[in-house]
C-alpha cells in the first residue's frame, strides 16, 4: 500500500496516450475498451497538450548543466510515505542521511512523529525515531530541496505534481517513481527538472510507519532522453545509501520492461486474490499471464521501444509472435518467481483497502494506444474491465475470475 494524496483524483488512461508513441501517429477516436468517457481520444490529447504548456517551469529554472550538492549530500524530500516511500526514507535515515517527509495531512504528519519509522524483511530490519516530516502545505512556504522523491500513486502524482517545482533549489532534481508513462508525462510537464524513475522493489505497509520489503529489487533512474548524465549519477549515488540504485541510458525501454511485469504479475494478482506463485500453478493462470505478457510485449515492440533486462530478459525465450513453452521458458519464469512470485500485489493492497488503483495507467495504457500501431489485446482489456468491476463492487478478486478473463477473450 502506498500513502495517497487526493483520492478523489480519477486515474485517466488519456494522460498515458501521448507517452512513448510516435507524435505524428493519430490515436482512435474513441476508447476501444470503453470506459464510458464521452469526449474523443483527439479532444482529450489536445486538452494534455495545452496542460503541459501551462505547468512547464520557467526559462531558466531548471538549467541543464546542474548544480553541484556540497558534500555530496542532497537536502532531500520524500512525497507519499505509504510501502515504497516509507521504506526508502527509513533506509536513508538509517544510514545517517537527511530526510524530510511529506504526507497528505497533519494526523498522518502527527501519527509517524509519534511511531517513527520501521523496515523489516529482505535487506534487514532498521528502526528510526522522529524525523522531519509535515503536511505537504507547509512544505510550500519556503522550503527547498535538492531532490523530491515523487512515490506517491499514480493518479497523486499528477495531482500534486505542479506544486513540486516551487520546491525546487535551482538545479534541483524532480524523481517520480510510479508505475506506467507518468515520468515522462510529468517531464513533458514540468521540464527539464525531472529525472525518470521506476521500481521494481516490493514493499508491504503493514500500517503507518511499519513496512516489509519483500524482494532485493532496485530503483532504476535515467533521463528521459535517453543518455547518460552527471545528475543521475549523482542521485544513484545519494539514493543509494539507502537501496540500491541503477542508472540507465535506455529508460524509455525500462518503463516498458516495468509494464511487462506489471501487466502481467501485478494485475494478474489483483484479479485473483494472491501471489504470483498462488495464481501460477494453475492452467488458467499461467496461460493468462503468457497472453497478458505477450500482448505487451507487441505493443512495445511494434512502438519502436528496445524494452531491457529487469529480473528477466524481456523477450522470452524463442518467442515467435507469442511464448513457446519448453524448458528454457520454464526456466525464465522461474526467475520473475524468485524474484516476484512472493510479493503481495500493491494492487491487491489497493483493492483490499477501497483505494483507487492504477489499472489505467498499466493494461489499460497498453490498450489504449495499441490500435496505433494495429495490435490486438483482447486479454489486457478484460483485465482492465474486471478490475474495475472490482472496484466498483460488482465482483470480488478470486481465482476463477482468470478462467472468465480466458473465455471472454477468445
Amino acid at each position: 500500500m502506498s500513502a495517497t494524496i487526493g483520492d478523489e483524483l480519477p486515474a485517466h488512461p488519456f494522460f498515458l496516450a501521448t507517452l512513448f508513441v510516435p507524435q505524428s501517429g493519430s490515436l482512435p477516436e474513441t476508447s476501444s475498451y470503453g470506459h464510458g468517457f464521452s469526449k474523443s481520444w483527439a479532444e482529450e490529447r489536445n486538452q494534455v497538450r495545452q496542460s503541459v504548456k501551462s505547468w512547464r517551469c520557467s526559462p531558466g529554472s531548471y538549467p541543464a548543466n546542474e548544480s553541484k550538492v556540497a558534500g555530496g549530500r542532497m537536502r532531500t524530500l520524500i512525497v507519499g510515505i505509504g510501502a515504497l516511500g516509507g521504506l526508502i526514507a527509513a533506509r536513508l535515515r538509517a544510514a545517517g542521511s537527511p530526510v524530510w517527509l511529506a504526507t497528505r495531512n497533519a494526523d498522518s504528519a502527527a501519527r509517524l512523529k509519534a511511531s517513527g519509522l520501521r523496515v523489516t524483511g529482505v535487506g534487514g530490519a532498521v528502526s528510526v525515531e522522529t524525523m522531519e516530516v509535515a503536511p505537504l502545505d507547509e512544505y510550500l512556504t519556503g522550503s527547498r530541496f535538492d531532490l523530491v522523491v515523487l512515490a506517491t500513486k499514480a493518479h497523486d502524482a499528477i495531482e500534486v505534481a505542479s506544486k513540486l517545482s516551487g520546491l525546487l533549489e535551482p538545479g534541483g532534481t524532480l524523481l517520480p517513481i510510479q508505475n506506467g508513462g507518468v515520468p515522462q508525462m510529468l517531464g513533458d510537464r514540468l521540464g527539464e527538472c525531472v529525472l525518470g524513475g521506476l521500481s521494481n522493489l516490493g514493499a508491504t505497509m503493514t500500517e503507518p510507519g511499519i513496512y516489509e520489503q519483500g524482494n532485493a529489487g532496485h530503483l532504476l533512474i535515467g533521463e528521459l532522453a535517453g543518455g547518460e548524465s552527471e545528475r543521475a549519477e549523482r542521485v544513484r549515488q545519494w539514493l543509494g545509501r539507502a537501496v540500491e540504485l541503477r542508472v540507465t541510458p535506455n529508460l524509455r525501454g525500462a518503463v516498458w520492461s516495468k509494464l511487462l511485469l506489471n501487466c502481467s504479475v501485478t494485475t494478474l494478482g489483483a484479479v485473483a486474490g494472491g501471489t504470483m506463485r498462488e495464481y501460477i500453478t494453475s492452467s488458467e493462470g499461467r496461460e493468462v499471464f503468457e497472453l497478458a505478457y505477450d500482448e505487451t510485449l507487441s505493443v512495445a515492440l511494434a512502438s519502436g521501444a528496445r524494452p531491457e533486462r529487469m529480473i528477466v530478459e524481456p523477450i522470452p525465450p524463442a518467442r515467435s509472435g507469442r511464448s513457446v513453452p519448453s524448458e528454457e521458458y520454464d526456466a525464465w519464469l522461474d526467475q520473475i518467481l524468485e524474484g516476484y512470485g512472493d510479493v503481495r500485489p500493491s494492487m491487491l493492497q489497493d483493492i483490499e483497502r477501497g483505494r483507487i488503483t492504477e489499472i489505467d495507467f498499466i493494461n489499460g495504457y497498453v490498450v489504449s494506444i495499441a490500435p496505433q500501431f494495429s495490435v490486438h489485446t483482447p486479454v489486457n482489456a478484460k483485465i482492465v474491465e474486471t478490475v474495475h468491476a472490482i472496484t466498483r463492487g460488482q465482483l470480488a478478486p478470486d481465482p476463477w475470475l482468470l478462467e472468465q478473463i480466458l473465455q471472454a477473450s477468445q
